[in-house]
């Protein structure tokens, strides 16, 4: 009988399987299949943990399918019959070692079930600068009752409408980003590797990855939300930092590694960058004597902006018992991973 392990018990609770998940799993659950829930605790952080539980490691040798947060090697190593991995992660990150890339075992991510909360930190991160809500919050913390900054001749308040937004990643959550953004009156346009796939609903065109020199220039928002591959590493460096005009924004969710953070840090001193929001970075947690901490001009989360309490495993399970489906009749799956691309 196949058997289908799940290692979905989170040390955070937000991310943590619920009964109500379980018993979905068990009532669609293809006919014939065996299914058992690994109740030692893993990590959801990133693209899940280093290492995995003893359970776990017991149970793998005789699973054909896994679903974790991402695939630590030594368990992949331990799983002789694997055939498909499902990573509830939206990367595949920790997943692309020697060994999975010379398998012919199939792994599928989450990409698009975080869209819609992600999507939305990135206008509330908008929000945050346009609306000078850096300068509310400074001014708050020493009693301070003043408009100079707001009604001044340099005020830097702005209205979304007419803002022209650069997306990089034109995928799920891009496009959830753009469609809200070009609903408020943004003009989006869209980066991204295959520029055949077209613009999804909000851009209202894409442009190759090797083109964001010439569009950066008249851009007010750069938003990061593309996977993180050997083009995308270290895509927002010092040198395009400077084509952009001190009024611009930066928004990072994607991962740390598309963002030289150094050289964000000077011209968000220097005011040669007016502001960046940022989930996530190069090293995490963010050091503490980090000088992201201090700038008014940086707004610093904790990596939280996919998470959205109630909603992630109804997702998650909408997509990964389709997926099941699709996998028992032989079908091609939904979000299988391009290893060698890397997403």
């Amino acid at each position: 009988m196949p058997l289908l392990v799940i290692d979905g018990n989170a040390v955070s609770r937000t991310w943590t399987l619920t009964k109500d998940a379980e018993q979905r799993v068990r009532d669609e659950a293809p006919a014939g299949w065996e299914i058992y829930f690994v109740r030692a605790q893993t990590s959801s952080d990133g693209d899940g943990p280093r290492g995995s539980s003893n359970e776990v490691m017991r149970e793998i040798p005789n699973a054909d399918v896994y679903l974790g947060f991402g695939i630590p090697r030594p368990l992949f190593l331990a799983a002789k019959r694997l055939r498909w991995v499902h990573s509830a992660a939206a990367g595949v990150g920790n997943a692309l070692y020697p060994e999975m890339l010379a398998d012919d075992v199939m792994l599928t991510n989450s990409a698009g079930v975080h869209a819609i909360p992600i999507a939305e930190y990135i206008v509330a991160g908008i929000l945050y600068f346009f609306r000078g809500l850096d300068i509310a919050a400074e001014q708050q913390r020493r009693c301070e009752w003043s408009k100079v900054r707001f009604v001044g001749d340099d005020s830097p308040l702005r209205e979304i409408g007419d803002a022209r937004v650069l997306i990089v990643g034109a995928g799920g959550i891009g496009a959830e980003a753009a469609r809200r953004l070009s609903a408020l009156g943004a003009h989006c346009v869209g980066a991204r590797r295959r520029t055949a796939l077209g613009a999804p609903a909000g851009f209202e065109r894409v442009i190759g990855l090797e083109s964001i020199d010439a569009e950066l220039p008249n851009t007010d928002v750069v938003a990061l939300a593309a996977p993180l591959t050997e083009q995308t590493r270290g895509i927002m460096d010092a040198r395009r930092l400077d084509l952009l005009r001190p009024s611009a924004i930066v928004i990072n969710i994607a991962r740390g590694a598309r963002l030289d953070e150094a050289a964000l840090v000077e011209r968000l001193r220097s005011g040669r960058v007016r502001g960046a929001a940022l989930d996530v970075f190069q090293e995490e947690p963010l050091a503490s004597d980090s000088p992201l901490w201090q700038l008014r001009s940086a707004l610093v989360t904790p990596h939280v902006s996919p998470v959205s309490p109630g909603r992630f495993w109804a997702r998650e399970l909408d997509l990964f018992l389709d997926n099941w489906r699709r996998f028992v009749r032989g079908e091609p799956l939904r979000n299988l991973v391009d290893k060698r691309a890397g997403y």
